[in-house]
């Protein structure tokens, strides 16, 4: 038979653990609300239509692709790497360098073009960023980068698609 004292320390046990999860759906629930501002509404099932299952994983699911599975890792050409859901321009290749991480990187961002929180789901805060107009989420940014910013915006190459300078951008998704 378990003495007073155990069934005490378990009951408070769980009791930190009952807490931690809520208090973990209530991050989630509350940083989730702060992309309900994105200026384009589509649901979950529309996106599923409109993108491969990969795209659609990362984007809507926060999914991360596999590090070196992106043909977007080598590419060089000088151009504009937009969001994979809803066209809008995110990064131009000047801010593009290699990281050595596996994933496409960039030091700057486009103006307006993305949304940031907090991401606490690895028990260490990250920044997360998203696409400013659709939402979709595109990856990470720390302060390891190059100058002059000092960021690395660490993308998944499944979220963007590369539009050569010589192309034109294509329309915005409606």
């Amino acid at each position: 038979m378990k003495s007073t004292t155990t069934h005490t320390a378990e009951r408070r046990s769980i009791l930190k653990y009952l807490a931690a999860c809520v208090s973990s759906v209530a991050l989630v629930s509350s940083s989730t609300l702060s992309f309900a501002a994105a200026t384009l509404q589509k649901s979950r099932a529309e996106w599923r239509k409109l993108l491969p299952k990969e795209s659609y994983d990362v984007l809507f699911e926060e999914d991360t692709e596999a590090p070196g599975s992106s043909a977007l890792n080598t590419e060089k050409r000088k151009g504009t790497y937009i969001c994979a859901a809803c066209f809008l321009p995110l990064f131009d290749s000047a801010f593009k360098f290699d990281s050595g991480t596996g994933w496409p990187s960039f030091f700057d961002v486009l103006p307006g073009a993305i949304g940031k929180r907090d991401d606490t789901r690895l028990f260490i805060t990250r920044t997360e960023y998203h696409c400013a107009r659709c939402g979709g989420h595109q990856g990470h940014v720390f302060d390891d980068g190059p100058q002059p910013t000092g960021l690395r915006y660490c993308n998944n190459g499944v979220a963007l698609q590369f539009v050569p300078a010589e192309n034109e951008l294509p329309e915005l998704r409606s």
